[in-house]
């Protein structure tokens, strides 16, 4: 549309709206930007323009390995350059905290990061970056994403993964060195906190397990980094954040994470994302907490994507990457003056971050083509969607394609199922086929059972995330219950089938049970419809709560409870009527399947008592469990599993047509309250 284009068009050219520069900047190739119409250019940082305004005169010795940085008067605010455009919020008046820290001059020269492809260190991330932090200061490296912010951060902190490697130079206080532990901490996007502690209670177990000395020392430095964060009413609140807590916020979760750090005391301090997840409100506060942490003499060095006004105007000095290329470092104020004087003036009413990133971004081009191309067209129409059967076969040989691929959901769990029942096998080896030998078989039967059956439950992640991943589909109407329970029931019967058969074969052979192929596919047949009856169990527990730690604490439950009322503890005619007999002992599948599986085995058999007396199997059986002496008992409890596995998805059906609909639509309302505030 013509409007988009000139709108873009107006936006990457001079504008009498955008903000003029303090003062023109002298001729060089420190940035890499164009005007329109021009191509990028490579960057040099051989000559570096001398600013008047600049607060530090860096230099390094080539082929040297020292640096000598001494610093000058700082540079006037931001909110100079444009009035009103750039406020930086003044500093709260307890901000102030009175200890004093050393902090430490961070260089890096030439540093380059590659990435150790296939065959070798091919993929270059970060090419050829040049800057440095000094003590006191902010110094933030901004980028689009996937152009090196985190990467660079930690080369420089020598913090890199061992698939990377590095190029370059680092000084620290003039020296090449590395930094030592408890000179400087590092924070990650994502930390993993203990929710059951108060904050106090973290930081004090942190600075212990990080400090020497005595306790009340390590109490008195837990306190300075509550103060340092502005923590201290949440101090004594829980971190929370799992199970039942709801617990802090993200913003002070975030700042407990920095704040364990702070224990250590260190002289530079390196956070990935300290925005990340925050709101603006979260930001500007975070930031401010920051700001008043420098401000103690702490050198801090950390990565943003992008901020509002009020955040970039606390910035010290900034390294905008594109692509792992350094397109500029230096002040904030000069950054504003560089992208004027190559034709990319900030507009008043725009914040600079958001101006710098849409000015760096490779995508910006091709977004811009796209543009042109966009024309006013007939109305939309509803398009017609894939069949049922289509959609059953595509969910199935996607989640066979999943199963395949993620070993520690299903592959690691054969091997469990295996090693399970090696363990089984092996304790109950040798029994014989004596009469004394019935009592434990009937154990080795039951324990077969019913552990195979707990096992099962390492399998929740996995169903956990096919729930989210239908809840999803089903909210864009990609998916409905019925077609993703059939998907799911045909993708996980070569699992089960895998599992039974490998599991049987090993426990059949190695207790020794009766010869004969029959009576050997029974016994297959029967514990892949026990695991078949679990799975159904497992879905409707994890499409009931949703929540991994509910569903395994209730399936953990529900398994012990159907284990005792199972009739080996206690035969199940002895049990008592009102709870464990009617109706605990008919509901739990591990009664239908061990009954089976012992009828398979004894049912047709004698053994010699004496010299002249014999007695059947069942008659044998009779004192340790509980069977029918019909020929066709064996199939009926095949069939009751098969009904108990139909009626699990029969609810799980329901759970996802009306449970998991539900909450996604409360979810739904919960996003469009929370925008609204």
């Amino acid at each position: 549309m013509e409007e988009i284009q000139s709108q873009s068009d107006n936006y990457r050219s001079s504008s009498s709206s955008a903000s003029s520069p303090a003062s023109r900047v002298p001729s060089s190739n420190f940035f890499y930007l164009r005007k329109p119409g021009s191509l990028r250019q490579p960057i040099s940082f051989e000559d570096s323009p001398e600013w008047e305004d600049t607060d530090a005169d860096v230099r390094v010795e080539e082929g040297g390995d020292s640096i000598n940085a001494a610093t000058t008067p700082v540079s006037p605010s931001l909110s100079k350059l444009n009035s009103g455009s750039l406020p930086s919020p003044p500093m709260p008046e307890a901000a102030a905290v009175t200890r004093k820290t050393a902090g430490a001059s961070v260089v890096w020269k030439d540093l380059a990061v590659t990435i150790k492809g296939k065959r070798k260190y091919s993929d270059k991330v970060v090419k050829s970056s040049n800057g440095y932090a000094l003590p006191g200061t902010m110094t933030v490296i901004m980028g689009p994403a996937k152009s090196g912010k985190s990467t660079l951060l930690r080369a420089i902190a020598g913090r890199l993964h061992p698939s990377a490697k590095m190029y370059g130079e680092v000084f620290i206080n003039g020296a090449k060195t590395r930094l030592l532990y408890g000179s400087y901490g590092f924070v990650d996007r994502e930390t993993t906190l203990i929710g059951s502690l108060t904050v106090r209670e973290y930081l004090y177990y942190s600075a212990l397990l990080q400090l020497p000395g005595f306790f009340c020392q390590k109490k008195s430095v837990v306190e300075e980094a509550i103060q340092a964060m502005s923590l201290g009413d949440y101090a004594n609140k829980l971190i929370g954040g799992h199970c039942y807590m709801k617990g802090l916020a993200r913003g002070e979760r975030r700042r407990v994470s920095i704040a364990r750090e702070l224990v250590m005391r260190p002289r530079i301090l390196f956070i990935d994302e300290p925005l990340y997840h925050l709101d603006s409100v979260s930001a500007l506060l975070m930031m401010v907490t920051l700001k008043k942490l420098a401000s103690t003499g702490c050198t801090l060095i950390f990565t943003i994507y992008q901020s509002s006004t009020e955040v970039f105007g606390l910035f010290d000095r900034i390294c905008l990457l594109s692509n792992g290329n350094t397109l500029f470092f230096g002040e904030t104020l000069a950054c504003l003056q560089h992208f004027s004087n190559a034709g990319f003036p900030c507009p008043i009413m725009q914040s600079p971050s958001d101006h710098f990133l849409r000015a760096i971004n490779t995508d910006f081009d091709r977004i811009i083509a796209m543009c042109k191309n966009w024309q006013e067209g007939p109305l939309l129409k509803s398009k017609g969607k894939a069949s049922n059967a289509t959609r059953i076969a595509v969910l199935t040989w996607r989640s066979l394609l999943i199963m395949s691929r993620e070993w520690k959901y299903y592959w690691l769990r054969l091997i469990l199922y295996m090693i399970l029942t090696l363990c089984i096998g092996t304790v109950f080896s040798g029994l014989g086929h004596s009469l004394s030998s019935v009592v434990k078989r009937v154990a080795a039967i039951f324990v077969f059972v019913s552990f195979t059956s707990l096992l099962s439950i390492a399998g929740v992640p996995a169903l956990l995330k096919e729930v989210k991943i239908y809840a999803s589909e089903e909210s864009n109407q990609h998916s409905g219950a019925l077609v993703f329970l059939f998907g799911q029931l045909l993708s996980s019967i070569p699992f089960l089938f895998l599992v039974s058969i490998s599991s049987s074969l090993v426990f059949y052979f190695l207790i020794g049970l009766r010869d004969g192929f029959s009576l050997l596919m029974y016994f297959v047949l029967n514990f892949f419809m026990c695991l078949f009856v679990n799975e159904g169990l497992l879905l409707a527990v994890t499409s009931l709560w949703q929540n991994i730690f509910w569903s395994i604490l209730t399936l953990v439950t529900i398994h012990v409870v159907m284990m005792l009322s199972a009739g080996y503890l206690r035969i199940r005619n002895e049990l008592p009527r009102p709870m464990w007999k009617y109706p605990l002992s008919y509901i739990a599948f591990h009664t239908y399947s061990i009954q089976g599986l012992l009828e398979n085995e004894y049912l047709g058999t004698n053994f010699a008592v004496g010299q002249v007396r014999t007695i059947s199997g069942f008659q044998a059986l009779h004192s340790a469990y509980d069977i029918s002496q019909s020929s066709n008992s064996k199939w009926e409890n095949l069939l009751v599993l098969f009904l108990m596995a139909i009626g699990y998805r029969i609810l799980v059906f329901v759970l996802l047509h009306f449970h998991v609909r539900k909450n996604v639509s409360l979810h739904r309302i919960w996003q469009c309250r929370k925008s609204t505030t």
